[in-house]
């Protein structure tokens, strides 16, 4: 598993929340826990219900490009165009919080 996977997975099963309330809260500085938190946050709430889902499939379920797209009834390019900026997005976020 990559970091981009591990950490959308953390982020939608609640443990980064849950970390966050554990460990992040306890101090004012914008860490990198908190950084990608937050950004996660807001990345994740701009999503359409739909794309949403798609993210889910591919990460939770870990379902392949086809597999999501036969669900759905659309091709894996389509499939592609609703994920991969929402994965590429979080690479960025971990990229900044690191720096």
């Amino acid at each position: 598993m990559n970091e981009v996977e591990l950490n959308i997975r953390l982020y939608l099963t609640d443990v980064m929340k849950s970390w966050a309330a554990d460990k992040i809260d306890k101090t004012d500085q914008l860490t990198p826990q908190r950084f990608i938190l937050n950004a996660m946050t807001e990345l994740f709430v701009s999503l359409s219900d739909d794309d949403l889902e798609l993210i889910r499939l591919r990460y939770m379920e870990r379902l392949t490009l086809s597999e999501v797209a036969s669900r759905y009834l659309l091709n894996e390019r389509t499939v592609r165009n609703h994920t991969n900026p929402t994965v590429k997005k979080v690479r960025e976020l971990i990229k900044q919080a690191k720096e």
